[in-house]
């Protein structure tokens, strides 16, 4: 596997479904988390940032349902990010079943910053990594 970061959860119970799977949209929250936390790895705060105006929001969301993970399911949630034109940033995320490194879920998902309500150039994000 290879990724610029990564992160680890636990599926708890209340994420599944009536099927005993986690619910297609608890993937969001995990992408989103995800996220968030390679920011702080980066060195950005996001709460930091909206008080500066400065606001990264999805645009765009594409998931990739591969397999399904169950209650107590370990896994790791990946990013890759590449720059897409002059104002996007597309975040690589893909989910992998730690027991075995199955792909569980991959998903791709576009960005764009934000200051005082306007599209900016990610400039701010991208010379970090």
């Amino acid at each position: 596997m290879d990724f610029l970061f990564s992160t680890a959860f636990k599926v708890r119970d209340y994420e599944c479904d009536l099927q005993g799977i986690v619910n297609n949209s608890v993937y969001l929250n995990y992408f989103e988390h995800t996220r968030h936390e390679f920011l702080k790895h980066i060195g950005f705060d996001f709460a930091r940032l909206h008080k500066e105006q400065i606001d990264p929001v999805v645009y765009r969301a594409e998931l990739d349902y591969k397999l399904p993970l169950k209650s107590g399911d370990e896994f790791l949630s990946t990013i890759n990010i590449e720059p897409k034109g002059h104002l996007k940033l597309i975040f690589d995320q893909k989910i992998f079943r730690k027991k075995d490194g199955k792909l569980m879920m991959q998903g791709l998902i576009t960005a764009v910053i934000l200051k005082n309500g306007k599209p900016i150039r990610p400039t701010l994000f991208t010379e970090r990594f």
